[in-house]
C-alpha cells in the first residue's frame, strides 16, 4: 500500500440525523463548524438529512423527505406550462 495516501487526522465526530434526532459517534476527518457535548465530552457535530435509522430501506417504512421544499421550488420555477 502506498504511504501518505490516507489522512492522519481521524477523530471522534457526532453525526446527527435531522429527521429523527438520532445521533451516533464515529471516527471521521470531516470538518464541522458546530460542536455538541455528550457525556461531558465536546465533539464536532455534523448534521445529516438521512441515516440508517430513518432511511426507508432500513426501516421498512416509506417516508416523504422534503427538506428543501423541492415540490414548491419546482412549481415556482416551472409552474403550469399549459397556460
Amino acid at each position: 500500500m502506498k504511504q501518505g495516501l490516507h489522512p492522519e487526522n481521524y477523530r471522534p465526530v457526532v453525526f446527527k440525523d435531522m429527521s429523527n434526532e438520532d445521533t451516533f459517534i464515529t471516527r471521521s476527518t470531516v470538518s464541522a463548524k458546530e460542536t455538541v457535548e455528550i457525556d461531558g465530552v465536546s465533539y464536532p457535530l455534523v448534521k445529516i438529512e438521512i441515516s440508517n435509522t430513518s432511511h426507508p430501506f432500513y426501516t421498512g417504512k416509506q417516508k416523504l423527505v422534503d427538506t428543501a421544499g423541492r415540490v414548491d421550488k419546482f412549481l415556482s420555477r416551472y409552474g403550469n406550462r399549459k397556460k
